[in-house]
């Protein structure tokens, strides 16, 4: 590789930057045992055997991170809720719930994909059209139409009592 090459590779790397944070990532995912079953964890959150829960080193806690096998092609949703795996090469700790999901139990440790999940947006109610009342106001010409609460403000006089 020449300098040139080299000078190139260097700009663009200071130009693009760093990875984003919600990059995708592909390494060795391991569990906890049931023991740790009800331990606090680093966030102060207890960790449950059914919980699908997993422990990341560089995510905040609470974000919400998509686990894929891609040897079987399952998929599930977990909340980081601790820190690590501090074993080379490890990139996530799952709860045991997740880690049956995947279908990583037998096999101890197995290569994931992990990237950030963003729930969808969703409107929470849009009507259909034939829901939408349709409605026709007419006024004859030169009337004015005051409302009853200004129609006795605008005549000072106080609203008769039925």
């Amino acid at each position: 590789m020449t300098r040139c090459q080299l000078f190139f590779i260097v700009i663009i790397l200071w130009v693009c930057g760093p990875l984003p944070v919600d990059a995708q990532q592909k390494g060795k995912a391991t569990f906890y045992t049931r023991k740790w079953d009800g331990r606090k964890t680093a966030s102060g959150e207890r960790l449950y055997n059914d919980s699908l829960v997993c422990a990341h080193k560089t995510h905040k806690f609470g974000t919400l991170l998509k686990v894929k096998n891609p040897a079987n092609g399952k998929e599930v949703i977990v909340k980081v809720i601790d820190r690590g795996p501090y074993v080379r090469g490890r990139i996530i700790d799952l709860s045991l719930r997740a880690a049956r999901e995947l279908g990583i139990l037998s096999q101890g440790v197995a290569v994931v994909e992990v990237s950030v999940y963003k729930k969808p947006t969703e409107v929470p109610y849009e009507p259909e059209p034939e829901d939408i009342p349709e409605l026709e106001l007419e006024a004859t010409q030169g009337s004015s139409i005051i409302p009853q609460w200004q129609d006795s403000v605008v005549t000072n006089q106080s609203p008769t009592k039925p």
